[in-house]
């Protein structure tokens, strides 16, 4: 009977522990400007069991009442809150004055050795008080924001415990906010010691409060005086020259092809939060407004997507106007989307061993195997130093299979990309399915350095691969070393589409809110000519897609290759048009014609424009066209419009244009405040904190 009391008792210990067990969350914000602060450590005191605040400052863990949380960021103070009887804890954080008292280091080139390698008792320097008003402009700068989602439980940290050099390949530097990646260690004696502001050490019981575990034997902060080095920066992207005023009397035809692309947006988002300085030739302006979806109507009619146009007067130029040109592909659902022959190629090489490449990267695919159907097969390529196959064509509802192949893939080696596109293009033939839909995924952050590896030597490689039927989907990874450039061409070249996976969130994007558009093309070779007419427009300019543009007479050759569009993917475009009798300083004088007249037809008074278009059957070599006639008539700005404006008014400011006619961030929040509509996603917020956010790094 004792024994059963015993039992009885120990159960219903059981039950009540279990039953205090909830679901905290809430936002973490910072006192100094309210705003939500992403990257926030937060764990349950005594216990390694925790999560970090997402982009838009949010969290999410599982706890018991009594449990103590712990709110730890760079630059501000340890906060600890006791749960209690509520599961919604919002949490203000306080900017730390006191955070980087350990040890300041000054005259960085005297102390250099002992700084860097010696125990921190014996470092003895000048010591020089950050002042309140210092760390706060670093607070505002953001320039730790992704701190704590590098360094969460993968990296080793310092080993601040002798002077010998085999010490330096395993310390934790913090340079300007950004961890160094381990390999880049030794780089760290080339900083030029003129440029040094301070160096912070950590002891590892600081360190750990900080920065968390992964810090646990301490961390070197070192702070320089224009407080955006980036030791290990080498990223690649493709030379972008504006677009100009072109004269309709001289030049009447725009020829581009459509973009589908939207890893410029998330990668500029990535250097925003980073507190980055952004590099003009990253700033695609067509793929920051094609990052958001517009509300444009399904196809009504045998064509696969909708046309759908609108002119207004230029948000930021009272003497021009605004067209916007819109498509809205087909959507299906994803019981209603052919059988799937995916070949997954992944980058394992040693570049890739940080912890927003390989690990994001198996979460990101993992998010795309739980989508997978039994009719779906799946097939997985790597490569290092060399490529090979780690899981044969294997059906969608063996996923455990599939995941527990992804989960055995570490990185290491150099980068051998062109004998993995080989592989992968290899596999995905002999499983080719028929009507079905036949692509290569490749992940990435690009740094190809065996074998084809040059921009043009990759293109020609996946020229002639994309004859097989077989679409390519290339997804970017990380920074410091990304090439853009490369990226961008592969996707170009092989009927596919390009994205950038910063986090998480992007990834739920791309394989889980689009899984349909990522993955299944219902319109090949797509290209848009815009005929203006003379009569009503001096002049325009195409805003964005420089990479993007075709001869006129492309237009007609269906040899020539153009942009795809996937289920439920949205186009945009824009152009900023010059009526006629209006005198402007973008346009020069253009001088006579001896052998030329130039004569405007009469006719046609109610029209703008004329824009043509024209695509493939994703399994067809023969175009269709479709024609569509725009008005002279100027409506007020819908909210999509505005917010397509506020986009691109924002990346022409990024790019420092020589057309955005001094317009402030402020009219780019008007825009896009006026612009946000219902915003279920979360997406045009988010933009519009990331235009605040980088205006308070000016």
């Amino acid at each position: 009977m004792k024994n059963l009391v015993l039992i009885l008792a120990l159960v219903l210990s059981s039950w009540q522990i279990q039953a205090q067990e909830k679901t905290i969350s809430g936002i973490v914000t910072t006192a100094d400007d309210a705003l939500p602060l992403p990257g926030v450590n937060i764990f349950i005191k005594g216990n390694s069991k925790g999560t970090q605040t997402d982009f838009d400052g949010k969290y999410s863990l599982q706890a018991n009442s009594g449990d103590i949380l712990v709110f730890s960021y760079i630059g501000y103070i340890t906060t600890e809150v006791e749960i209690g009887s509520v599961s919604t804890i919002d949490v203000v954080l306080e900017t730390d004055s006191n955070s980087l008292d350990e040890v300041v280091v000054t005259g960085y080139a005297v102390t250099k050795k002992r700084a860097f390698t010696g125990a921190v008792s014996v470092v003895s320097v000048e010591y020089e008080q950050t002042s309140k008003s210092q760390l706060k402009n670093q607070a505002r700068k953001r320039v730790h924001n992704k701190i704590s989602n590098q360094l969460a439980g993968q990296v080793s940290g310092i080993k601040i415990k002798g002077t010998t050099k085999s010490n330096i390949s395993n310390v934790l530097y913090i340079v300007d906010g950004i961890p160094v990646q381990k390999s880049y260690n030794t780089l760290i004696e080339q900083l030029d010691p003129d440029t040094i502001d301070s160096v912070n050490v950590y002891k590892s019981s600081e360190a750990i409060n900080t920065f968390g575990n992964s810090a646990k034997d301490g961390c070197i902060v070192i702070t320089t005086k224009k407080g955006n080095y980036r030791i290990q920066n080498d990223e690649d992207y493709a030379n972008i020259t504006e677009n100009n005023f072109e004269s309709t009397a001289m030049s009447p035809l725009s020829t581009f092809s459509i973009d589908v692309d939207k890893a410029g947006y998330s990668n500029v988002r990535r250097m925003i939060n980073n507190g980055e300085t952004i590099p003009p030739d990253a700033v695609k302006l067509e793929e920051m407004v094609n990052y958001f979806n517009y509300k444009y109507p399904q196809p009504t009619d045998q064509h696969p997507f909708s046309i759908n146009t609108e002119v207004v007067e230029t948000p930021w130029h009272k003497d021009t106007q605004l067209v916007r040109i819109g498509l809205q592909g087909k959507s299906y659902e994803n019981d209603q989307l052919p059988a799937s022959n995916l070949t997954f190629l992944i980058d394992v090489s040693g570049s890739m061993g940080s912890q927003n490449k390989l690990p994001l990267l198996k979460s990101a695919f993992k998010l795309l195997v739980n989508q997978l159907r039994e009719k779906d097969n799946v097939s997985i390529v790597v490569y290092a130093g060399a490529a090979g196959v780690v899981l044969e064509p294997t059906s969608g509802n063996e996923k455990e299979t599939i995941l527990a192949a992804l989960d055995h893939l570490n990185s290491g080696g150099s980068t051998a990309g062109g004998e993995g596109i080989k592989l992968a293009y290899k596999l995905a033939e002999n499983n080719f399915k028929k009507n079905g839909n036949n692509r290569v995924i490749l992940a990435t952050d690009g740094d190809f350095n065996v074998g084809a590896s040059s921009d043009k030597a990759m293109q020609t490689l996946i020229e002639e691969k994309r004859k097989s039927g077989v679409f390519l989907s290339v997804l970017g990874f990380g920074y410091g070393n990304y090439k853009d450039s490369k990226l961008e061409t592969l996707a170009d070249k092989g009927n596919g589409n390009h994205a950038y996976i910063d986090n998480m969130q992007e990834a739920q994007k791309v394989f889980g809110k689009e899984f349909g558009g990522t993955l299944f093309t219902i319109a090949k070779d797509v290209k848009i000519q815009v005929e203006f007419n003379p009569k009503k427009v001096q002049a325009y300019r195409l805003i964005g897609y420089e990479n993007r543009l075709l001869a006129d007479e492309d237009f007609i050759d269906d040899t020539k290759d153009a942009g795809e569009l996937g289920s439920g993917h949205t186009v945009t475009a824009l152009y900023e048009v010059i009526p006629v009798g209006i005198k402007s300083d973008y346009l020069n004088a253009i001088p006579d014609l001896k052998y030329t007249q130039s004569e405007v037809s009469s006719n046609y008074e109610d029209e703008l424009f004329t824009v043509k278009f024209r695509y493939k059957k994703p399994n067809e070599d023969t175009s269709i066209e479709m024609v569509h006639i725009q008005n002279t008539e100027l409506t007020d700005a819908s909210e999509d419009m505005n917010f397509a404006s506020a986009v691109a008014l924002f990346g022409m400011q990024l790019r420092n244009s020589k057309y955005f006619n001094n317009a402030s961030t402020s009219k780019v929040i008007e825009l896009a405040e006026s612009g946000r509509g219902a915003d279920t996603d979360g997406y045009r917020a988010e933009f519009m904190r990331l235009v605040k956010s980088y205006d308070s790094l000016k």
